[in-house]
């Protein structure tokens, strides 16, 4: 065992889910890691649209996770390094490893349950927006090495839910084919220019899928061209009718995948421009959790069953999947895309960044 004797606080972010403007600053007493656990000196924290849900009180559709009444540390995704360990964690770590956070920290394969949301960081359990923190050995898994600390905290959230988004159900073959193109000749749309989505349009390319990206700018377009290698765009605000647009590329077959960011304003879209037989992973709801019935539209179901489409939450990945998501963005050299680095004493004004949707790829508060 590695014993953390240096007396210190932890500097911390704190909220009460009760609005952006009251995120204040805190300190808690330094922790010792107990059996099977790790200290982790945290030194990136990638944010995600979530935080800025929980922050605003906003992040009520899982009964599962009220609110709660003490202060809570958000956010979920982190890059540290491993300062001390308790016993029996030396078996997994050693001191000086840099890791990664897992969102659902008890979900550690197969299908996430009820009791695994009850682990997820940033809400219920306090969150990575702090200096240090205490860890399980199976809440964490190393980071890629080619990475940078404030590239590598992209990847908890972001990266694995585009990964599940496109390989979770594996619907065309494993992504460890011998040609490392398993997508060849499929299409993926990407709807927006957020974490996810760029994510998404990263892992489908290196996959060797044709790709079409979605967002009502035409410079975030023109970026997703240049720096993600988009093979199309469609700008959703001067193309209203974009599924029709997604038709017309794809020569009227549709789209293979759909990551699904913009929830009620998009999904029927959506359903009306899947291949047949193709995949809509819901994700987000940027455009709204509700539907708001624009004019007489047909039944859900008869909507899925016209294409014979799959239509698939999804809520992260589980540690496993996280680790083989790791192994293909080492083998593909994938770097996240990093819009804008806070320091650690700009939290506040970082999760207010994300929330203004300007951004174009992943928002990093720098810890150390």
């Amino acid at each position: 065992m590695v014993s953390f004797t240096q007396s210190k606080e932890v500097q911390q972010w704190h909220t009460l889910e009760d609005g952006f403007d009251n995120v204040i600053r805190g300190t808690a007493p330094m922790p010792n890691p107990g059996e099977n656990e790790v200290l982790v000196e945290i030194k990136a924290v990638s944010l995600n649209y979530r935080d800025t849900e929980v922050v605003n009180g906003e992040y009520n559709h899982h009964k599962t996770l009220s609110k709660r009444t003490q202060p809570l540390v958000p956010c979920s995704d982190a890059l540290g390094v491993i300062t001390a360990l308790g016993p029996g964690a030396d078996s997994s770590y050693k001191v000086g490893d840099r890791v990664l956070t897992t969102f659902n920290q008890s979900h550690v394969t197969g299908q996430i349950t009820a009791k695994d949301m009850s682990s997820g960081l940033g809400k219920p359990l306090d969150g990575v927006l702090q200096t240090y923190r205490v860890f399980p050995v199976t809440g964490l898994v190393k980071a890629p090495g080619y990475l940078t600390e404030e590239e590598a905290s992209c990847l908890p959230i972001a990266a694995v839910t585009a990964w599940m988004a496109i390989f979770g159900m594996d619907p065309f073959g494993t992504w460890k084919k011998d040609d490392g193109k398993p997508l060849k000749g499929k299409t993926v749309l990407l709807e927006g220019t957020g974490g996810v989505a760029v994510a998404g349009a990263q892992i489908a390319k290196a996959a060797g899928a044709t790709t079409i990206v979605t967002s009502s700018s035409d410079e975030k377009l023109k970026r997703a061209k240049e720096e993600l290698g988009a093979d199309y765009t469609i700008n959703y605000k001067t193309t209203e009718n974009w599924e029709e647009k997604v038709m017309e590329i794809t020569d009227n077959n549709g789209a293979d995948i759909i990551l699904e960011t913009g929830g009620a304003g998009t999904l029927y879209k959506a359903l009306d421009c899947v291949a047949f037989g193709g995949l809509i992973s819901c994700i987000g709801y940027t455009s709204g959790k509700e539907d708001k019935g624009e004019g007489s539209r047909m039944n859900l179901n008869l909507l899925a069953l016209r294409r014979n489409v799959t239509l698939k939450g999804i809520i992260n990945g589980p540690r496993d999947r996280f680790e083989e998501m790791c192994e293909f963005y080492e083998k593909h050299q994938i770097r996240p895309v990093v819009d804008k680095v806070f320091a650690f004493e700009q939290g506040g004004e970082a999760i207010k960044y994300l929330r203004s949707g300007s951004h174009f790829g992943k928002v990093v508060v720098k810890v150390q």
